[in-house]
């Protein structure tokens, strides 16, 4: 640096620090995160209308409106998030690669006549998921008005043999997982476009990939410990609970917990929403990290947790199974044990899903293809900040829709279900019922006191014996 220039910063530094309005807009957020997308409510498993303070289930991701996604069509193959500052592909070649693979495509990239292209952090990419996502009705998890997207070509694995599914639509990402899953991989963190999960992949499976280049300060936090059980994120312009809930609940618990928090004078605190807790993690710490220094729960140890192996819920659905979002700042577990010890399938830093209610033990093998663990009783961080909206009522909920697979632990929504069923819990007490009670006595086959889906009749929802009571 010239005599010239060194004396020109530091005039410039010094005006900067002596005049309040210019050193607030340096302290400008630089990342804040994206809203999710996500439109309705739901309960335990069904779509449910949006619940009012005080009752089950107030509190969730689609009644707090934050930094809605806003996008630009360059018109050059590029499309700018006017959110987070950063440029995407539009869209890639649809060819999958190994991480060392994606890396070299990206350095190469020209497209928009750009030549800084890399490959996206797992924050960044996570940053264009659209949460209104869903495997079972084939809309996947990006908002297809902007980005292009496809579904891999069935007939064609990988490795050139039959067998790729349509869910398999993941994307590469920059971070390498410091840990090691499924007891033998290294592996990198990736997003699934069509199944709406981070897990980790070894380093030679292959996966597409899509650019991204501008704003290099995206998903680096700046921590600051207020002092007062909080801790400000002054890259998101989130403040955070320091401590967690101290004991792991089920997903209306959290919602529930979160909303009567009050801590450091504020009581506007809110369950986060999976885009904004995953900001929270740290991709350089795991606790099977390889690297000692890097050993610990992927979350900066200013943040104080009652186990370092703990999963977090979000205020989000993953409405393709019904369940809701967590993210895993210890090891994403499996059930599977080696030498009797559970592997690390997904990594830490995994986004996955649980049921919202129910007995973890009627899950002792786990679930999916790496056999997950299932909780369901998880902790809670608080957040609050984001400007958020709130918003009271969405669009009418739809009866039709799928909220997860019979046989997987969830349900298709049944009429009945969907205008009666009203704490949203996918059965039917028989104070909800509208019908004689020795109908309910007949219909309740298992005699458990709640009517399902499938204990339900499937004829026309309004019907004249079928309204509902005012």
């Amino acid at each position: 640096m010239s005599r010239w220039k060194r004396l020109a910063f530091i005039i410039m530094t010094l005006l900067i620090t002596s005049d309040p309005a210019m050193l607030r807009a340096t302290e400008s957020v630089p990342a804040p995160v994206p809203d999710t997308g996500q439109q309705r409510c739901y309960g335990n498993r069904n779509e449910i209308m949006f619940p009012s303070a005080g009752e089950p289930y107030h509190g969730q991701d689609a009644q707090y409106s934050t930094n809605a996604p806003s996008y630009r069509d360059n018109g050059d193959g590029t499309v700018s998030d006017l959110i987070t500052g950063l440029m995407w592909e539009k869209t890639p070649d649809f060819t999958k690669v190994t991480q060392d693979q994606a890396e070299v495509r990206a350095k190469q990239l020209t497209t928009g006549g750009h030549h800084d292209w890399r490959v996206p952090t797992i924050k960044e990419l996570f940053s264009i998921a659209d949460f209104c996502g869903n495997m079972h009705s084939r809309t996947p998890y990006i908002d297809t008005t902007v980005f292009s997207f496809v579904y891999p070509n069935t007939t064609q694995g990988e490795t050139g043999r039959p067998g790729s599914r349509d869910m398999d639509a993941q994307y590469a990402s920059s971070n390498r997982c410091v840990g090691i899953t499924m007891g033998r991989d290294r592996s990198a963190f990736g997003f699934n476009f069509a199944d709406g999960r981070i897990k980790s992949y070894p380093l030679k499976a292959t996966r597409y990939l899509r650019c991204v280049r501008g704003n290099p300060n995206y998903g680096k936090n700046r921590f600051q410990d207020n002092g007062d059980g909080t801790i400000a994120d002054h890259a998101t312009g989130l403040m955070w609970q320091t401590m967690d809930s101290g004991q792991p609940m089920d997903w209306k618990g959290a919602l529930a917990y979160a909303e009567g928090l009050v801590l450091g004078g504020k009581d506007d605190w809110r369950l986060p929403n999976v885009k904004e807790l995953q900001s929270l993690v740290d991709y350089s710490r795991a606790p099977d990290a390889t690297v000692s220094a890097n050993r610990g729960a992927a979350i900066d140890p200013l943040f104080q947790l009652t186990t370092t192996e703990s999963w977090f819920w979000s205020s989000t659905t993953h409405i393709e199974t019904g369940g809701a979002y967590y993210v895993c700042f210890g090891q994403a577990l499996s059930a599977r044990k080696i030498r009797g010890k559970q592997i690390n399938a997904h990594g830490a830093g995994a986004v996955r899903s649980d049921p919202k209610e129910g007995d973890p033990g009627r899950w002792p093998d786990g679930l999916g293809p790496q056999a997950d663990e299932i909780r369901i009783f998880n902790y809670v961080r608080a957040v609050r900040g984001g400007n958020p909206i709130t918003v009271r009522q969405g669009p009418p909920p739809k009866r039709e829709s799928m909220v997860g697979k019979p046989g997987a632990g969830m349900i298709l929504a049944n009429p009945l279900l969907g205008r009666l069923d009203r704490d949203g819990d996918g059965a039917l007490s028989k104070q909800e019922f509208d019908g004689p009670g020795h109908h309910f006595d007949r219909l309740d086959k298992n005699n458990d006191g709640k009517l399902r889906g499938d204990e339900l009749p499937t004829g026309p929802a309004n019907r004249p014996g079928n309204r509902p009571r005012r």
